[in-house]
């Protein structure tokens, strides 16, 4: 092996070192941002989300209804109520769409990202409708969802940041 296939398979063998470090770094803050999001849909009396607290079931199953109402009556729910449930569930599942391309190749695919945005906030829903920790709502899973792109997207920005000024 000459000099110059020495130092191709070196810098071959550093990036791949790179490579598995930004990984084991997105898997721990993916893992950071599970427990968190767990936390803040079950558990966090900030929003009285605790198991049986509800004593009615609320579903909604049409689609945009409580977006709709959400803006119609946003004067009434006031600015940080709105923000909130449409926002926060954008914004809530930004990291989901951002990480997963991260912590495995096999997710480097935008429609698989999305797909599983998708279910794992059907997935959310169906257990706040089992443990009543609240309202079982098709429009969160929508805005989820859109979290979910939006995220991958930002993946997609950065990564072409990325090799722009550092290279594959």
């Amino acid at each position: 092996m000459n000099s110059t296939e020495q130092d191709k398979w070196l810098a071959r063998r550093a990036r791949r070192r790179r490579e598995r470090k930004i990984r084991l770094a997105g898997r721990i803050l993916f893992v950071c941002y599970l427990c968190s999001l767990v936390y803040f849909l079950f558990f966090a009396d900030w929003y009285n989300h605790r198991p049986g607290i509800m004593e009615e079931v609320s579903v909604n199953l049409t689609p945009f209804r409580e977006i709709k109402r959400f803006i119609r009556y946003r004067d009434q729910l006031g600015l940080k109520a709105v923000f909130l449930n449409l926002a926060g569930n954008i914004l809530g599942f930004m990291p989901f769409g951002f990480f997963m391309p991260v912590i495995s190749r096999r997710f480097k695919n935008g429609l698989i990202v999305v797909l599983l945005g998708m279910l794992s906030s059907g997935a959310v829903e169906a257990v706040q409708l089992i443990t009543r920790t609240g309202t079982c709502d098709v429009d969160d899973v929508i805005l989820n969802t859109l979290g979910a792109l939006a995220g991958y997207i930002t993946f997609l920005i950065c990564n072409a940041v990325r090799r722009r000024f550092y290279g594959r």
